[in-house]
């Protein structure tokens, strides 16, 4: 087996939309995170990594932003991914000319809808910013674009204006309308009245952008499409604004293995994905990063490593390899015999019952002494015992 996850996860009936699309924002909102700023080859790479992936769209950036951007946007649109290409642009002509001469496939169009953005940030009322939304959507159909229009702080918005909002967007010919959790405010149960409140009078095709400030955002993406959305925002190891958006690694292992929503995607490549994404950006993944995280196929405690050497189902619900991950044995205060044995069957080495209770031994003191156990600590403390036979 290369997984095994609760069978009571198959005793709770959930239907999924038949087709879910996700499209990833690192290259827009992910490098929205305080102090990264990609260059034009960073993103080119990314955007080819996420294809390699089989990521279904890219938003690519914002190209009214600068010459840069714009430029970075026209070179991904121009390198012929298999991936859909869509840019943000806010509910301005000057944005979706900018979008048309970087030839992208469609755009992502916006306005604050809420009553707390309508008054403190755009500073216009309800019926302005309906007009406002409706224009760019139209002329950006009327230029062949693919058009979604997203609602900014969409949680928080008065329901009958969004039913309104979004409805209006619809009759003008948008493809689709976002539901954007714009600071992460809202709960899975709530994102789940939300969306079934909205389907009962949009037709067309919804999508979620989820915030993660109080930790939810994948869980509010799985309810959400639970509810009957189909499209779903992520970002590679969940970057963006302030706490992040949903992570796109997490997303698609969750909807794969709990939920078994297999959407085809490469999961082999999710690691060097992460990576090529944390080295570009400098942004660490935290070690305890569900997925991708250092540590989270790396065992320590001598009852877990007893067991994960016998049967690594044990202490991980799917194997490493899955996820272009490896499996590590450390050792440290935690560590038994099983556990030094391994690791000196790595190096190379045979010892006695009794020179293996010393190493064993001298592993948890060095490591109570605040030493890490590296290979080179550990080959110091080989050579202070009785000394072994090399293999």
């Amino acid at each position: 087996m290369q997984y095994y996850t609760s069978p009571f996860n198959k005793e709770v009936e959930l239907k999924f939309p038949e087709k879910i699309t996700i499209y990833d924002t690192t290259l827009r909102d992910g490098e929205q995170t305080p102090g990264v700023c990609l260059d034009k080859d960073e993103k080119l790479e990314i955007a080819k990594k996420l294809d390699e992936f089989r990521i279904h769209q890219i938003e690519v950036g914002f190209p009214i932003v600068s010459k840069h951007e714009k430029e970075s946007v026209t070179n991904i649109a121009h390198e012929g991914l298999n991936a859909d290409i869509i840019c943000l642009s806010r509910t301005k002509k000057e944005d979706i000319d900018a979008a048309l001469d970087c030839d992208v496939d469609g755009v992502i169009t916006f306005i604050g809808a809420s009553d707390l953005h309508l008054e403190h940030k755009m500073h216009i009322s309800r019926q302005e910013a309906l007009n406002t939304c409706m224009n760019s959507i139209e002329y950006a159909k009327d230029h062949g674009l693919y058009v979604a229009f997203s609602a900014e702080d969409a949680t928080r918005t008065d329901l009958d204006f969004l039913k309104r909002v979004y409805k209006k967007a619809e009759g003008y010919g948008a493809d689709r309308v976002h539901i954007a959790d714009t600071t992460g405010a809202i709960t899975p149960q709530g994102m789940t009245f939300l969306v079934k409140e909205l389907k009962k009078e949009v037709k067309t095709d919804i999508a979620l952008h989820c915030h993660n400030d109080f930790g939810l955002a994948v869980s509010n993406s799985i309810a959400g499409l639970l509810a009957g959305a189909n499209y779903v925002s992520t970002t590679v190891n969940g970057i963006g604004e302030r706490a992040g958006n949903a992570s796109l690694e997490e997303l698609v292992m969750a909807l794969k293995l709990l939920y078994g929503k297999d959407l085809g995607f490469k999961i082999k490549i999710i690691k060097e994905l992460s990576e090529l994404v944390s080295n570009a950006t400098g942004l660490d993944v935290p070690y305890n990063k569900p997925v991708v995280g250092k540590n989270i196929f790396r065992h320590e405690s001598g009852i877990h490593v007893d067991a994960v050497i016998e049967e690594p189902l044990t202490y991980e619900p799917y194997l490493p390899e899955l996820v272009g991950q490896k499996r590590q044995l450390v050792l440290g205060k935690h560590s038994g015999c099983r556990a030094v044995k391994a690791k000196l069957d790595d190096c190379g080495y045979s010892v006695t019952k009794d020179q293996l209770c010393k190493i064993v031994k001298k592993v948890k003191e060095k490591r109570e002494e605040g030493q890490y156990i590296n290979d080179d600590v550990f080959k110091d403390i080989i050579r202070d015992i009785d000394k072994p036979f090399e293999l």
